[in-house]
């Protein structure tokens, strides 16, 4: 893999000497509500240079781990097949180069592209999902493939008791009543995660977060804004129990810049990733 022209802040390692490659997948065709997430890695990778590679939370700095960032996957718009079939190759490729695979989105159906990789690396992975929606429908207007559906087709390739969410806040009733028969939900906030980590010791982890869990008053830059989510500061003490975690693969989702034009959603966005990349690789010494 050639190395990204402007790559996220302190991701400039080889692709041969990297423990994480950074990737973007600009694909928001299936987005229900506002569009834009297509925008999400190009702005985050420009914005990124407003912050430090140190991170005071965790006391460590992506320049003590090895990061590679890929840059943009080239996606086709409209029907999403051939999209995910992208990002199954690419992450398949990671993985199989002994890597951990880092996306950035897009809209939330990407992350089945890149778990449909994944599960067949890792046949006993397990899905940790941050988010304020369920993504839980059977199919959204008649479409099975959508950023409302992608956490049901993730189901159809783990099964049940593989699946933890954290954060719900809103979705239609048949998923809740699905949810309780058929995964882990934790609605509303993080309570619960301590005790699913310890659980998930040792087992590789698939981890997803949709920043709209964040609150809106801290996280406007979204297509679909939910009142009542949680803190910057509750989603780093979130971001610290992941780091106990074996972590296989993990992505950002549904940043849409456009949507926040003072920049400060974009600003959020590249911290919380910052520490994402941080709690997953521990520093080398």
């Amino acid at each position: 893999m050639k190395p990204n022209l402007e790559a996220f802040i302190g991701c400039d390692n080889t692709y041969e000497e990297a423990d994480i490659v950074l990737f973007g997948a600009p694909f928001d065709s299936t987005t229900s509500y506002r569009p834009g997430t297509r925008f999400a890695s190009r702005a985050m990778r420009s914005e990124s240079f407003g912050m430090e590679t140190y991170s005071p939370y965790q006391d460590r700095d992506l320049e003590d781990i090895a990061v590679f960032d890929a840059g943009d996957l080239e996606l086709p718009f409209g029907g999403p097949q051939h999209a995910l079939e992208q990002i199954e190759a690419h992450t398949a490729q990671i993985l199989k180069d002994g890597k951990i695979p880092c996306m950035i989105g897009g809209e939330h159906l990407v992350t089945l592209g890149a778990v449909r990789a994944v599960v067949k690396q890792y046949p006993d992975i397990h899905i940790i999902h941050f988010d304020a929606h369920a993504d839980l429908r059977q199919d959204y207007l008649g479409e099975c493939f959508s950023h409302a559906t992608v956490l049901r087709r993730v189901w159809d390739l783990v099964g049940d008791g593989r699946i933890f969410q954290f954060g719900i806040r809103s979705g239609d009733r048949s998923e809740f009543i699905w949810a309780k028969e058929h995964v882990f939900t934790n609605l509303f906030n993080f309570n619960g995660l301590k005790e699913v980590v310890d659980r998930l010791a040792g087992k590789p982890v698939y981890f997803t977060l949709d920043l709209d869990v964040l609150d809106p008053s801290v996280f406007p830059g979204t297509g679909t804004p939910e009142a009542g989510g949680v803190s910057f500061t509750e989603l780093l003490g979130a971001i610290a129990e992941i780091s106990r975690l074996r972590v296989v693969g993990f992505d950002v989702n549904e940043l849409s810049p456009v949507y926040d034009q003072s920049g400060s959603s974009t600003a959020t966005a590249c911290k919380v990733l910052r520490e994402l990349l941080l709690a997953v690789m521990q520093p080398k010494h």
